[in-house]
């Protein structure tokens, strides 16, 4: 089985993981609410996607 003949130096090493960092997720305004959520994706304090109640959110 191979094995590396020398030790990946620390510069090598963080180029490679260059692309790892991570990222804030992009948030939209819920146009219902006004609330801030992810694109695609149903309103979690009001229940409405693109302008329609899809799921209905009773507060008992």
């Amino acid at each position: 089985m191979p094995v590396p003949k020398r030790r990946t130096g620390k510069a090598k090493k963080n180029m490679r993981r260059s692309h790892h960092a991570l990222t804030a997720p992009s948030l939209g305004q819920c146009p219902s609410c006004g609330e801030r959520v992810m694109p695609h994706r149903v309103c979690p304090k009001c229940g409405h996607y693109k302008d329609r109640l899809t799921i209905s959110l009773d507060n008992d």
